[in-house]
């Protein structure tokens, strides 16, 4: 069952802010909790671009995450957290370190060089942009944000591909919690509706008609024709009002990467750098062991996670818009769906 608004923001506590760069199609998304969550990462592409996600271990020692950002721009898009910090540094929010606060602000880039302008990339004026612009919700979804640039299906190559964009959902968990995701959606592969099993978004047919991947079947796959270097990435960010503990979040995270699995096909190439945050807003956090139906409750809930976060892949493409000649699903003929 969803929430309120069906996103990320029904999460007590969680802001949302976009700074969209349309005429160069980029932007970067904040995720802000209220004061600081505990936080967690599951990393499964095999080319991210991140700031702080070490501090992110179980391993380590840091307990506090202040704001979550995802940006496009590729690496240089990494930038844009110096801005998330300043801005969260003049509100006093972070780390207490002695001499200075230091705001906890874990970052993860996709590529998006190849839509609109390769000059022109998020940096620190636009992430403190998007802290500006936070609210608690609904949130913006589609080609906003880090989502701008993002497109969906390049299996075809970059002319039959379809735009990608933000998308976020949320569900309430059965001991009356709540989970929320928003994804920003660029990927490799093509989309699918987990509950259809059918191609929702992709690599168009040359034809004009229908989907390459349906061109394909029952035929042998021309890897030649895949061009797969820098662009793709897919990041989403998990956030619950459950109290888990550091270990309990990263295997929500990890749990919830399957969602992309289910809703783009493929993933987790070498050329993505596809990635999973996870946050607790819960001020309370308890003890694993003093959990009530404690490890069944945490695998209900990375259950709901990736089936809550393949839905918001699929509402990401729906929600987008046609950028830079690369058509949005709803402006392509009856045809070409």
């Amino acid at each position: 069952m969803s929430a309120r608004n069906d996103d990320i923001c029904d999460v007590p506590g969680i802001s949302v802010g976009h700074d969209t760069l349309l005429d160069a199609g980029t932007g970067c998304t904040v995720i802000l909790p209220e004061g600081s969550a505990l936080g967690a990462v599951d990393v499964r592409g095999g080319a991210p671009a991140t700031r702080e996600t070490d501090l992110l271990s179980p391993l380590c020692f840091m307990r506090e995450v202040h704001a979550v950002l995802l940006a496009g721009g590729s690496a240089f898009g990494l930038d844009a957290a110096t801005g998330v910090m300043r801005e969260l540094e003049r509100r006093g929010v972070g780390y207490d370190a002695g001499p200075a606060r230091v705001p906890i602000v874990p970052t993860a880039a996709l590529f998006d060089l190849g839509v609109g302008s390769s000059a022109v990339r998020p940096d620190a004026e636009s992430g403190a942009r998007a802290v500006l612009a936070a609210t608690h919700g609904p949130v913006q979804q589609g080609s906003v944000g880090a989502g701008t640039g993002a497109t969906v299906g390049k299996q075809g190559g970059p002319s039959l591909a379809v735009k990608g964009g933000i998308g976020s959902a949320s569900t309430v968990l059965p001991d009356g919690h709540i989970l929320g995701v928003l994804v920003a959606v660029n990927a490799l592969g093509d989309i699918y509706d987990e509950t259809t099993g059918h191609i929702v978004a992709g690599a168009r047919s040359p034809n004009g008609h229908g989907w390459l991947a349906e061109d394909l079947a029952g035929t042998r796959f021309d890897a030649g024709s895949v061009s797969l270097s820098g662009t793709n990435t897919t990041l989403a960010v998990i956030a619950t009002d459950a109290p888990w503990s550091k270990s309990d979040l990263a295997k929500l995270a990890q749990m919830a990467n399957t969602g992309l699995a289910r809703a783009i096909r493929p993933v987790h190439t070498p050329m993505d750098g596809d990635i999973v945050f996870a946050l607790s807003t819960a001020h309370d956090t308890v003890h694993e062991e003093a959990q009530g139906g404690w490890p069944f409750a945490l695998t209900i809930a990375g259950a709901l996670a990736a089936q809550t976060l393949a839905r918001a892949v699929v509402k990401a493409v729906y929600a987008a818009t046609s950028l830079y000649n690369v058509p949005a699903l709803h402006d392509l003929s009856a045809n070409n769906k």
